[in-house]
């Protein structure tokens, strides 16, 4: 009988991965130093990729993690924990973050429309995780969030009249309030 228990933690996620049809990354992100190096990295999920392409499962464990995964059309995303990391958390990590991008995406969860819109995936992540620990797990919190960024970032010399008007009531009405 194993005797040690582990300390809590809020670090929970060690990474989050989209993987195309071929095992190549479309994105990655990494929240602690496992991996030395890119090349770890794709090796690591090279290992993944052929670990999970022609299995039907949804939690795998493979070098020290725990992994939850989900394949969509021509990709496949994984959310990694520590070996001693609860499934169902990681699960519920994954599910946010797929249904946010299945909503930012209009449900055309597919690699040409992920490449297109990979700025607003990687914000959803940032959403998602900071560092390993969990922010948000509820897609529609991600998606409005990542919505608000995008808008924020427009140049002004790309917005129309009436979001820079928008704008503008925005930034009254929280000068208002402080």
């Amino acid at each position: 009988m194993d005797s040690v228990l582990q300390e809590a933690s809020l670090y929970t996620v060690k990474g989050v991965a989209i993987l195309d049809n071929d095992g190549e990354r479309i994105l990655a992100k990494y929240f602690d130093d496992t991996f030395a190096s890119i090349k770890e990295q794709r090796e690591f999920e090279k290992n993944l990729y052929n670990k999970t392409s022609r299995q039907n499962a949804e939690i795998i464990m493979l070098d020290g993690f725990t992994i939850v995964y989900r394949s969509n059309v021509d990709l496949y995303f994984y959310v990694m924990g520590s070996s001693h990391e609860n499934e169902l958390i990681l699960a519920s990590v994954l599910n946010a973050f797929f249904d946010a991008v299945n909503q930012m995406l209009k449900k055309n969860v597919e690699k040409r429309f992920l490449l297109d819109h990979l700025d607003a995936i990687y914000l959803a992540i940032d959403e998602l995780v900071d560092e390993g620990v969990i922010l948000e797990a509820d897609s529609n919190n991600i998606v409005q969030r990542v919505a608000m960024k995008m808008e924020v970032e427009v140049p002004l010399s790309e917005q129309t009249v009436a979001q820079v008007i928008q704008t503008a009531k925005d930034q009254l009405k929280w000068s208002l309030l402080k």
